[in-house]
């Protein structure tokens, strides 16, 4: 199997070719790109990362089978980049792409077998999920494609801190930004969490890894079909709930996603 895995879902521009089982993967802040003092924006960045990894690898695009990438949620512009890069070159070597859950690829990098995944999605939410995960060998990125799986508990979700659906039974860890961004909130939530892990962000080499999974699972799409996993459709509050979030008088579950309906 080749597979090319790129993820730009939060601040770091990633990638990685997964090849006959050996991973090589480049990783860049990505940052805002706002000002030349900035890290360049992932649009600068992933292209020349791709073709620099190919070249180093020796592999040119025709090779691939399949191309995952980083699908959200995450970053609005960084999903969006994301997809449309896996979706061009798709369409240019005729090859399906693999839409792998951001979330997921936090869980499978953490190494632990049950895993609830948070991330930092502003507004007083979390972006949050729970996954049971089976792996034969020790290293966290590399699967033994025949026996790895990732089972979902509960499907990713937008929600406040202490609205995180509690998962059933023991020996659960915790892994993503969110755990730093309201992790106070997250541990009254979950008093049964043992190893957090808060540096954990989405990246190619989980995406690569959980793609060769999907591939082998026949969960390979079009690439035609392919679209960011935005979770909700919301990216800002107006002045009255951003006033309203800081008075305390807003819960960030009252704030309804443009286009959702409860």
């Amino acid at each position: 199997m080749v597979l090319l895995a790129v993820d730009t879902t939060a601040g770091c521009c990633s990638v990685a070719l997964l090849r006959d089982g050996r991973l090589c993967v480049r990783s860049a802040d990505a940052g805002q790109g706002a000002s030349p003092a900035s890290p360049p924006a992932h649009s600068q960045l992933l292209l020349p990362m791709i073709d620099a990894l190919l070249a180093e690898a020796g592999t040119p695009l025709s090779a691939l089978d399949a191309i995952a990438f980083g699908a959200g949620p995450g970053s609005f512009t960084g999903l969006r980049i994301a997809c449309g890069v896996a979706q061009g070159i798709g369409l240019a070597i005729d090859r399906p792409l693999i839409a792998v859950d951001s979330l997921s690829s936090i869980a499978w990098a953490s190494g632990q077998p049950q895993v609830i995944a948070c991330l930092d999605a502003r507004m007083g939410e979390v972006y949050c999920a729970a996954y049971r995960i089976c792996r034969t060998q020790a290293g966290p990125y590399l699967p033994d494609v025949p026996d790895a799986s990732i089972e979902v508990l509960f499907e990713p979700r937008a929600c406040a801190p202490d609205a995180v659906p509690v998962p059933p039974g023991e020996g659960w860890a915790g892994g993503g930004n969110g755990f730093a961004a309201y992790g106070a909130a997250l541990r009254q939530r979950l008093p049964a969490l043992g190893a957090i892990d808060a540096a954990l962000m989405p990246d190619a080499r989980a995406v690569a890894a959980l793609g060769a999974i999907a591939y082998r699972d026949g969960a390979a799409m079009d690439a035609a079909l392919a679209a960011p996993f935005y979770v909700r459709d919301k990216v800002a509050l107006d002045s009255a709930e951003q006033a309203a979030l800081r008075a305390g008088t807003l819960q960030s579950r009252d704030v309804v996603p443009a286009g959702v309906v409860r």
